[in-house]
């Protein structure tokens, strides 16, 4: 490091070096509890590192450890964590006198430790890294920020003390602005790190408990899904016909998913109507419950994008309680509004003319997730989840269009959000191999509310062919596909395109997702052997 290296520090400089390490660690912990607990992705890594030592503790310490410690002895164990984590940062900021190369191997020792401890938790994934991975990238961003001004002041010394310095009657001193700025620095980061823990475990306490509400929900009346024969083909890779929770896309405005408890769910229905109701969570449970495999799709989804799910969702319909509350003449819409303010326009035909618009309180016979709207959400066949998916929902005002504007609207996109004739090639994927002689491709395709009457395929751009359709049972999911492909070895293109039962032939017009969903031919380039 030159002129800094050389330079012995005194004890106060020394501890500043130290105290930047702990700083930027604490700011690392930090904003790794908090990814965890305002996401609920991944584990906290400090206390799957806890649980860890406590797996593999031989069990007489344990059991000492509890007869000592009694109640306290796993916050021992995590503020022990705690501790050799503080020692471990001191440790990098002091390397950090020298250069960069010992303070990243620190954080990367930590990280190893940390990443095992986390994937040694029961059913963790990869997706639990998360975490620790915003933790690991903290770490260093602090640190550099901290020691800013302590490497300017050890520069600065390190001018004033050469022999040139001294004849001209300079003195080491460690420069006011240098010491202003790295105790600004730290206090900064310090409260910031504090602040953001706060926050991050009343958030977490309350999906806490949320979640070990919704756990102990009973919907009677909701029944599990049983997948309808014949709807899945029988290739493999193939995308499964039914979509699980934790598999099925999120997408919505929220960066902290609000957590609703059930006893304090509200549902206000209001604006043109003869009267106004107001409905609880147990109103909801105990009326007569409506259950329908149903495929959702992002009106911000790709041609041959992923985000699109099917899944069995129960709940009541919309159109008896608006039918309760008296829609008046000239209402056209139904202003959705979420718990986190979060609104979308729907149009009053499509949650009144018989289709399974619904205020869900299940998904796959399960109470909701929190991210997916938990406890309740509305479900709309037919519409894109801007104008229709409200997660949360809290209250429904009819309404006219002319009279209102949501969220995305005001955004540009447009007010009404059907949605459009799609379809999918899922194998093989891009650069994937197909047997030459006879080789199985398969996908889906999904016009909801329409209904898919027909797929076709076509290869290296020749004439269109039809793909066999497995079972459809209701024109409100997607369809699965499937066809047989005769070529010669090498690389080849396929793609596909939908008929819809109101005789619509896909588009190959590619457009753009704005304003009200993206067209065009899904194509794939893949390897016949």
């Amino acid at each position: 490091m030159g002129s800094v290296s050389t330079v012995r520090d005194t004890p106060a400089d020394a501890g500043a070096w130290a105290l930047s390490g702990v700083v930027a660690g604490a700011a690392g912990v930090a904003t790794s509890y908090a990814t965890a607990m305002f996401t609920a992705v991944g584990s906290n890594p400090v206390d799957a590192v806890a649980s860890t030592v406590i797996r593999v503790a031989p069990g007489n310490t344990a059991q000492q450890a509890v007869r000592v410690l009694g109640h306290a002895d796993k916050p021992t164990l995590v503020g022990g964590v705690l501790v050799v984590l503080a020692v471990l940062f001191a440790w990098a900021g002091h390397l950090a006198r020298r250069g960069w190369r010992g303070p990243l191997a620190v954080y990367a020792v930590v990280a190893v430790i940390g990443a095992a401890a986390v994937l040694d938790q029961r059913g963790a994934g990869a997706g639990d890294l998360v975490p620790l991975l915003v933790g690991a990238l903290t770490w260093p961003a602090a640190l550099a920020l901290l020691i800013r001004p302590l490497r300017a002041a050890a520069a600065t010394t390190a001018t004033a003390t050469t022999p040139q310095a001294a004849a001209d009657g300079g003195a080491a001193a460690y420069p006011s602005g240098s010491r202003r700025s790295f105790l600004v620095r730290v206090g900064v980061v310090a409260a910031g790190a504090a602040v953001l823990g706060t926050a991050a475990r009343a958030a977490g306490a309350g999906r806490r408990r949320v979640e070990a509400a919704r756990r102990l929900l009973r919907l009677p009346g909701v029944t599990a899904p049983v997948v309808p024969d014949g709807t899945q083909v029988a290739v493999p890779s193939m995308t499964p016909w039914a979509t699980s929770a934790a598999d099925f896309y999120r997408i919505d405005t929220a960066i902290i998913p609000p957590t609703v408890e059930p006893d304090a769910w509200r549902l206000r229905i209001h604006g043109l109507v003869d009267r106004e109701v107001e409905l609880r969570f147990s109103d909801l449970v105990g009326r007569k419950h409506t259950q329908a495999w149903v495929t959702l799709c992002c009106v911000s989804n790709e041609v041959g994008g992923d985000l699109v799910g099917n899944a069995w969702w129960s709940g009541v319909r919309v159109a008896d309680l608006l039918a309760e509350a008296g829609v008046q003449p000239g209402a056209d819409a139904v202003r959705q509004t979420s718990d986190d303010g979060w609104t979308c326009g729907t149009p009053l035909a499509a949650l009144t003319d018989g289709r399974d618009a619904m205020l869900a309180i299940a998904m796959n016979g399960r109470p909701l997730p929190i991210d997916h709207g938990f406890p309740v959400r509305t479900v709309v066949p037919g519409l894109y989840g801007y104008v229709s998916a409200c997660k949360w929902v809290v209250d429904l005002e009819v309404t006219r269009f002319a009279d209102f504007t949501a969220f995305w609207t005001e955004r540009g996109w447009s007010e009404r959000g059907p949605v459009k004739l799609a379809s999918r090639i899922d194998v093989p994927r891009s650069g994937g191999t197909v047997d030459a002689a006879g080789g199985r491709v398969a996908g889906v395709a999904w016009q909801q509310h329409t209904g898919v009457a027909a797929v076709e395929v076509a290869l290296d751009g020749g004439a269109w062919q039809r793909a066999d359709l497995a079972r459809v049972p209701s024109v409100d999911t997607w369809v699965q596909w499937t066809a047989a492909i005769h070529t010669t070895p090498g690389d080849h293109t396929l793609r596909v395109r939908a008929v819809s039962r109101a005789g619509e032939v896909q588009t190959g017009v590619q457009h753009d997702v704005v304003p009200n969903g993206a067209t065009g031919w899904h194509t794939v380039a893949f390897t016949a052997s």
